[in-house]
């Protein structure tokens, strides 16, 4: 198992081009139960670059879906986090961008209320 014993992958795709599967990026929203959710981003063939955020770290969801990403039934979601690491976390070209999306938004809201943690948001004045 490449994420651990205990894990189980909630929801798994990658990077698509004109909808066909054709990359070396992967995405994996895991869950190891009663401890943590993850967002794993894993790129490369030959040598590999793994990110991952909490969940409970993310504050902004964001879809983007151009002519062509309509075209496929793809997207780009952005998730935006206050992990020094990842603060803004890009899942490419996705299929079935929109119920990814809605999955990933109930998971911030179920982790932060599991964790008691709320979202401050400052403003800076306007000079």
């Amino acid at each position: 198992m490449k994420f651990g014993k205990d894990c189980e992958v909630i929801w798994h795709d990658r990077k698509r081009y004109w909808g066909m599967p054709i990359s070396f990026y992967r995405y994996y929203i895991v869950k190891k139960e009663g401890e943590w959710v993850k967002f794993f981003r894993h790129k490369g063939l030959l040598t590999s670059i793994i990110d991952d955020i909490n969940v409970y770290r993310c504050f902004d969801v964001t879809l983007t879906v151009t002519l062509t990403d309509k075209i496929f039934n793809t997207g780009t979601i952005e998730i935006l986090s206050n992990d020094a690491h990842a603060p803004c976390f890009h899942m490419r070209h996705i299929k079935n961008p929109y119920l990814v999306r809605d999955l990933i938004s109930n998971l911030i809201e179920v982790e932060r209320k599991k964790k008691n943690i709320g979202i401050t948001e400052f403003q800076t004045p306007n000079n």
